[in-house]
């Protein structure tokens, strides 16, 4: 479907707000303009260097056709798992603190690789130790390619992990919510209200890393990160089908009203978690300063 261009200087259109995007590798994963792992494409030419594979399975009896099939089907197989796991790492990278995915996807996607070139280049004149060197060499050029899944947790050493799990949850749960507006608005071909979401759901993803950041800020964002986005989906939604019948305007700005009242209000509640925290940070400053200067003065005490 075709969709109508906007942007700041289109009729109906509305200037572009956020954080200086000039140099991506100052800003969280989530508010780069790609917000997608920059390397996610490229498994899709492993599928495409598979073809030959799967043009030449006929013609040379059915145990050549049943080779060179099941080569190819784990090589797409492998491409699949391994963007599966450029997904999984974009995710981690995007938080300030995550657990390490429990299914290192990179890795066995690469082994798959590998083990589709040796199932595909078996002939007589290689052998079995030609076909397994070539699997190996395939299997170590796309770890190189790729790299390793992330192995171990991080900025989780002082949360207590129940309360993780709890925020991972409402998290998921969010990031649901956004995903399900997003398809919904999508069809509705409006590049603006497109653009509109994306700059939301980007506004909610501050929300979720700020407890992420402090999950004894759950207390407060709860209501934000499920209900709120809850009712926001399900206006989304409402909003779509309306447009697709009736393409009334008065609906469509309306939409924009609220996208515009939601980003605000998790704008502020950010703000106010992230005011709090400091300030919280300044009263322990100031308690350890009054503690050493007592200390000190104990210690003069007793050197006289």
């Amino acid at each position: 479907m075709a969709q109508r261009y906007g942007g700041k200087y289109s009729p109906q259109g509305t200037p572009r707000t956020g954080p200086d995007l000039s140099d991506a590798r100052t800003i969280p994963a989530h508010r780069r303009p790609d917000t997608r792992h920059p390397e996610e494409g490229r498994p899709f030419w492993i599928v495409a260097a598979a073809l030959p594979f799967l043009l030449g399975a006929f013609g040379e009896g059915p145990f050549a056709l049943a080779r060179a099939l099941g080569a190819f089907a784990l090589i797409a197989g492998a491409a699949w798992t391994i963007r599966e796991g450029l997904r999984a790492e974009f995710a981690y990278v995007a938080r300030a603190a995550a657990r390490r995915p429990a299914f290192p996807r990179k890795i066995v996607g690469s082994v798959l690789y590998g083990i589709g070139l040796a199932l595909g280049a078996q002939a007589p004149e290689l052998g079995m130790i030609g076909a397994g060197a070539i699997g190996v060499i395939g299997t170590i050029i796309s770890l190189v390619a790729f790299g390793l899944d992330p192995m171990k947790d991080k900025g989780m050493e002082d949360i207590d992990p129940f309360q993780q799990e709890r925020v991972a949850r409402v998290v998921k749960e969010g990031e649901a919510y956004l995903t399900q507006m997003r398809s919904a608005i999508t069809p509705s071909g409006e590049r603006v209200l497109i653009s509109r979401v994306d700059q939301f759901a980007t506004t909610a993803r501050d929300l979720f890393r700020a407890v992420e950041e402090d999950p004894g800020d759950l207390a407060q964002a709860r209501r934000y990160m499920t209900v709120y986005l809850e009712g926001a989906r399900d206006a989304t939604v409402k909003f779509a089908d309306l447009w697709r019948n009736t393409r009334d305007a008065k609906a469509r700005d309306d939409y924009a009203a609220l996208l515009d009242d939601l980003e605000a209000n998790f704008t502020a509640r950010t703000k106010k978690m992230l005011e709090d925290g400091r300030e919280g940070l300044e009263i322990e400053i100031e308690v350890l300063r009054d503690r050493l200067a007592r200390e000190g003065v104990a210690a003069a005490n007793g050197r006289e």
